[in-house]
């Protein structure tokens, strides 16, 4: 590796971030400041393979294991918001489980997904709870879509993500999560906490894969 690959910008908060790791002849770099992992840009899918990944996919609403999969964010909606609420499903998918499992229960939530749902009238509303569930990975410009999805809330608004943390507890080589090539950046407690503030999110909370941040 010569030095100009050594290190590079960091994709979230433009911070200095070393070479940390390889996989499948794949550079990933970590940020000394906000500490992101993130792939090296130039190794990105185009837009037409990343959506022919997605469609590779077993998105069926149906399924009982996806349904499980998803109920921590389904159960914390339904424990904190009312079917008066607005709810957007950001990245939905070409299965949105949520939205479907919301519904069983009187909810109504807009969907949204560039690929799969890219009308833009999602995105010119309000929301009081947005719903990102295995998306925040995928995310190419972290900042801008958090500042977006930041926007997009009402006040006491809530931003529900579901996402794997990456800690220095994880054997990287091994790790699963990494072997999805669509998967852009991976996320620490320390970069959650420069989102909250870089964003202006009052707060946030995790709890395993689920972390809400609070508006």
């Amino acid at each position: 590796m010569s030095d100009l690959t050594r290190y590079s910008p960091c994709i979230l908060c433009g911070g200095r971030s070393d070479y940390y790791n390889s996989n499948r002849k794949i550079d990933y770099f970590l940020c000394s400041k906000c500490r992101a992992l993130f792939m090296n840009p130039a190794s990105r899918l185009s837009i037409d393979e990343e959506k022919e990944r997605y469609l590779q996919h077993n998105n069926d609403v149906n399924d009982p294991g996806y349904q499980k999969f998803v109920k921590p964010v389904v159960n914390h909606i339904l424990n904190s918001f009312t079917k008066e609420h607005k709810g957007l499903d950001f990245g939905c998918g070409t299965g949105p489980v949520i939205s479907k499992l919301l519904a069983d229960s009187g909810y109504t939530t807009s969907l949204y997904d560039p690929f799969f749902y890219p009308g833009n009238s999602a995105l010119k509303d309000k929301y009081d709870y947005i719903i990102c569930c295995e998306v925040a990975e995928h995310f190419t410009n972290p900042s801008a879509e958090f500042a977006l999805l930041h926007s997009l809330l009402n006040t006491d608004g809530q931003l529900i993500c579901m996402t794997e943390l990456f800690t220095d507890t994880v054997d990287f080589e091994k790790w699963h999560y990494n072997n999805d090539p669509t998967h852009y950046i991976f996320y620490q407690k320390e970069t959650l906490a420069y989102i909250q503030k870089a964003v202006g999110f009052e707060s946030f909370k995790t709890d395993g894969r689920l972390i809400v941040f609070y508006k």
